[in-house]
Parts: structure tokens; C-alpha cells; sequence
């Protein structure tokens, strides 16, 4: 081989070695993560914001997912299995139900939510397989038992409005963090926003902790919520300050 030749491919592999080293950083803040979302939605609004007449939508407060707050996709090599989590199916379909997909296709939210956000929190040994993962949810849900948390703080389902700063002090003098509340912005011909999605934040020991500052201003809030890794299939923001919408299911409104 001529030495130009063999000075050209170790130039080559030279920057190539630079450019990993310098960029490692980079590469590896990628998923890094400080805080887990525990995130429940609300049937009703998720319909409407999908524009999807959802058939038969939950009465109840369901679960989104468990959320690294920056990181996402993690390991595209790590595929979702329905069979490792088929004993867990019978309380998934009633608390983790894919409101928006029918029938045959119910578990692609769960392939999604795996991919998306499982494969990154899986770092941790309590969920680091699909069947930790998803059961660990679970215990999760159940442990905080929002929609019954919501009832007994006199916070149900109305034609009236509630004002957002209510529902977020009752559920931080419930469990004794500042939660996250998420409102689909009034469409036209509306006046309000309507809830959505309630967030409640773990540290990565699975204790509760702070999702946003307690008195954050409603600026800072929507600024934080950018630092958070954000379901783009949901058009949804942090809650403004003032007057929500908490819609009741639809056969109740009939």
C-alpha cells in the first residue's frame, strides 16, 4: 500500500476518533434523565383533542404512562413483546386502556409507550424489563388513586368550571408535592380550556417529589414544561392560571 494512502486512512480514522471523543458528551446527555412522570389523562378531553369519537371512553382518571423528563427512545433495538406482560393484561385494558385505537390494534399505545419512554427509564433495576416496567405502573396508579383523591377533594366532573390553582393546591395538600396540570386550549367558540392531563412527578427512588416549583408564575410553568420531554401526539400545555373545563363523559351530559 502507497504511504499516501496509508497517511489518508490514518487522517481518517484520526478525526473520526476526535469527532466521537469530542462529541461523546453529547451522544450520552441524551439520555439522561433526572425525574419520572407519572402521567394519568382524562378520557373525555383526549377524545376531543384527537378528534376521535372513542367508543365507550372510561368514566375515570386512566393512565398516559411513566415518562423520563428528558429522554426518549433510548433503545430502538429493544422491541416490545406482548407475551411478557400477558398476566397484567386484565388490569391494563381497565386502567391503561388505548382509548383512541379499536380493537385489534389496543396494544400499539403500549408498544409506544414502551419504545418511546420505557426503554429509557429501564435503567433503573425496577423497570428495567417490559414486565417491571408496566407493572410497576400499576402499583403506581393504584398507590395514588387519583380519580378517587380528586372525588373525596370535591373535584368532579362538571358543567361547571373549576379554577386551575384550586385543583392544583388540593392535590399538593393531598400527597405533599406540586403536581402538573395539562389543559387543551379552548378551540373557537369556546371560553375555556379543559383538563387533560394530570402529571406527578417521582424522584428516580420512586419517592414523590415536586413536579414544578411551588408559586412558579404561569410563564416560568409553560418554560418548564419545554424542559420536559413532551408527548408530541397530544397538543396539550401546561394549564393557564384561571377558569378549566373538567368535562363530564358524554353519557352524563345526555
Amino acid at each position: 500500500m502507497k504511504p499516501k494512502v496509508i497517511h489518508n486512512i490514518l487522517l481518517c480514522s484520526f478525526c473520526l476518533a476526535l469527532y466521537c471523543l469530542c462529541n461523546a458528551d453529547k451522544f450520552l446527555s441524551r439520555y439522561e434523565w433526572k425525574k419520572l412522570i407519572m402521567v394519568h389523562h382524562w378520557p373525555p378531553t383526549v377524545c376531543k383533542e384527537a378528534e376521535n369519537d372513542c367508543s365507550n371512553p372510561p368514566g375515570y382518571w386512566t393512565i398516559h404512562g411513566l415518562w423520563a423528563d428528558k429522554a426518549e427512545d433510548c433503545n430502538r433495538s429493544w422491541h416490545f413483546n406482548l407475551e411478557e406482560i400477558k398476566d397484567l393484561l386484565p388490569e391494563m385494558k381497565m386502567y391503561w386502556p388505548d382509548i383512541i385505537h379499536r380493537p385489534p390494534n389496543c396494544s400499539q399505545f403500549w408498544k409506544h409507550e414502551w419504545r418511546k419512554h420505557g426503554t429509557c427509564v429501564a435503567q433503573l433495576d425496577a423497570l428495567n424489563s417490559e414486565k417491571k416496567y408496566f407493572g410497576k405502573i400499576l402499583d403506581l396508579y393504584k398507590q395514588l388513586n387519583l380519580d378517587s383523591m380528586l372525588q373525596k377533594l370535591g373535584i368532579k366532573p362538571s358543567i361547571d368550571y373549576y379554577q386551575v390553582a384550586d385543583i392544583r393546591d388540593a392535590l399538593a395538600s393531598v400527597y405533599g408535592v406540586m403536581p402538573k396540570v395539562q389543559c387543551l386550549p379552548p378551540e373557537k367558540n369556546e371560553d375555556v380550556q379543559s383538563i387533560a392531563q394530570i402529571e406527578l412527578c417521582f424522584t428516580k427512588d420512586l419517592h414523590l417529589r415536586n413536579c414544578t416549583q411551588p408559586r412558579l408564575s404561569a410563564s416560568l410553568r409553560q418554560k418548564a414544561r419545554g424542559a420536559d420531554v413532551a408527548d408530541s401526539s397530544m397538543g396539550l400545555e401546561v394549564c393557564e392560571d384561571g377558569p378549566v373545563f373538567y368535562p363530564p363523559p358524554r353519557e352524563t351530559m345526555r
